[in-house]
């Protein structure tokens, strides 16, 4: 693969750190409780920033009388939003640079975003349809161009990132409107954490200087990782559900069992629910007791079977020539995330600790997707 630019890759490397950054203060925003504690998007109570002083908060608690303005949430939730727009803007830098050598290339994306920056203004000013029309125009052109073009100067995955930023900053404001909608919340997270992904392959692949990690059991540990990426995305994603929902605490501080008992009462059927139509205000949680055990006990459960496959491909990689650190780190991160996800239960769902463990997942993340990146069997390297 030939890298666009001469700069590419640390322009990849700072956008996968403030990925990981957005995704963690993201996390830092949900589990405070201050997801909607600006009541408009992409403003806040109608500001850029948010309101501070005393008549500011008059005037925004006049404007938005929905929600009173709290502050030391305010903040939280709109520079949130700052940090995810500055990615984006990295995004579409890394898809400049892709492009510059295509016909036409530069000229696509800057088209897609000429129909898609407007769409912005359109949704704050009520015209919602013609918003949605712009936005879905400029995705398809960004779509065409990433089925047109290879991978080989990265413009494909270049593009491809730009459309999830796009489809992350929708989500985002979906969050919003729909009052913390369980689905949309989980999507927002898994984007995320796509968007941190596709970034971490392309930084070690447009990387000079890289390290091909050289094994002869490549080939087959290519493919447990491959299978430990779709286990642990599975389990953020339980995760994510748990905790739009407000199920964490739903065994109470037991461990390993769940309100005193091994299997409580449980509504599988209730608690996995995806659509409940929209107007609902999920703030809180809506679910009774049993649905929300179940979400809970599902979590907690299919974690056993990431950590049994995570800990195999730990010890496969420690007997494997010139990987064998790569299988100390996963196995250290694997005991951390355990014990992290252990002690929500056990001390209450602390903020500090439960923030920990979605940069956990992120971390896990960033080791699977490094050794897809890298690992080569000696006749490729």
């Amino acid at each position: 693969m030939i890298s666009p630019h001469r700069h590419f890759h640390r322009l990849a490397w700072a956008a996968s750190l403030l990925a990981l950054v957005v995704i963690v203060f993201g996390g830092f925003v949900r589990l405070s409780h201050a997801g909607l504690s600006c009541p408009d998007w992409p403003t806040c109570y109608g500001k850029a920033t948010w309101p501070v002083h005393d008549h500011e908060v008059d005037h925004a608690n006049e404007a938005f009388p929905q929600r009173a303005v709290e502050v030391g949430k305010a903040w939280r939730e709109q520079v949130h939003r700052h940090l995810a727009a500055t990615l984006g803007l990295m995004v579409l830098g890394l898809a400049m640079l892709a492009a510059r050598h295509r016909p036409w290339g530069r000229a696509s994306v800057m088209a897609a975003v000429a129909l898609i920056a407007p769409a912005i203004p359109l949704y704050m000013s009520g015209h919602y349809a013609w918003s949605a029309v712009l936005t879905v125009a400029g995705e398809l052109i960004l779509l065409i161009q990433a089925l047109r073009w290879s991978n080989q100067d990265f413009s494909r995955i270049s593009v491809l990132l730009l459309m999830v930023i796009v489809f992350q900053a929708t989500l985002g404001l979906w969050t919003v409107s729909w009052l913390l909608k369980p689905i949309v919340v989980m999507a927002h997270l898994l984007g995320g954490l796509l968007t941190f992904s596709l970034l971490i392959w392309t930084a070690w692949r447009s990387t000079p200087a890289r390290a091909n990690l050289v094994t002869g059991h490549a080939s087959k540990l290519k493919r447990l990782v491959a299978v430990g990426i779709a286990l642990v995305t599975v389990q953020i994603a339980l995760g994510g559900w748990t905790s739009s929902n407000y199920a964490a605490l739903a065994c109470g501080s037991d461990f390993p069992t769940c309100s005193g008992q091994w299997w409580p009462a449980t509504d599988f059927e209730e608690g996995f629910v995806l659509w409940r139509g929209i107007g609902v205000d999920y703030e809180g949680g809506v679910l009774d007791g049993p649905a929300r055990t179940a979400i809970h006990l599902s979590h907690r459960l299919f974690s056993l079977l990431v950590f049994g496959h995570l800990l195999f491909l730990a010890l496969r990689l420690r007997r494997s020539v010139g990987v064998g650190a790569w299988g100390w780190a996963l196995g250290l991160a694997l005991g951390l995330q355990m014990a992290l996800g252990i002690s929500n239960v056990i001390y209450g769902l602390p903020l500090a600790v439960a923030t920990a463990h979605l940069a956990g997942a992120a971390l896990l993340l960033f080791i699977l997707v490094t050794l897809i990146a890298r690992l080569r069997p000696p006749r490729e390297a």
